[in-house]
């Protein structure tokens, strides 16, 4: 897949990747808004990175890491792009980052509902903890 490009996220791809998320991703979050994602890629600018496809987005990971942890968040590839490599090439470099900021481990949101995910992250080599359970409380109405 030569004409697969990989890159951070800037400013100007917000409303194109807001956009792509309500098709080619799984449910939402309380964060996928503009300014939800504009404060992310202020933040960390290179934490969203994007994968194009003969100029087209084609997928989208968010490699968070806060100096402890690293992160996973919304990974998604185009209905139309899956089973192209396109989900690997972002993980790969995911992970590439996070290696190079020092991070040790992997962790991913994956919904329960979304089993097209989990044999995808199963195949990257990732496994479930299920004895750990996510708490949330919103902090904003």
């Amino acid at each position: 897949m030569s004409d697969l490009r990989l890159r951070s996220a800037t400013a100007r791809d917000l409303d194109a990747v807001l956009a792509f998320w309500k098709s080619a991703a799984e449910g939402t979050s309380i964060s996928d808004d503009r300014d939800g994602v504009e404060r992310l890629v202020a933040r960390d600018p290179e934490a969203l990175i994007l994968a194009e496809l003969d100029g087209e987005l084609a997928g989208t990971v968010i490699a968070g890491f806060d100096g402890w942890r690293c992160h996973l968040y919304r990974l998604a590839v185009h209905p139309d792009r899956r089973r192209q490599g396109i989900g690997s090439a972002l993980l790969a470099a995911a992970e590439e980052r996070f290696v190079r900021l020092g991070g040790r481990r992997g962790d991913a949101m994956v919904l329960e509902r979304n089993t097209r995910a989990h044999h995808a992250w199963r195949g990257a080599g990732y496994t479930p903890e299920d004895h750990w359970r996510r708490w949330v409380k919103h902090l904003t109405d």
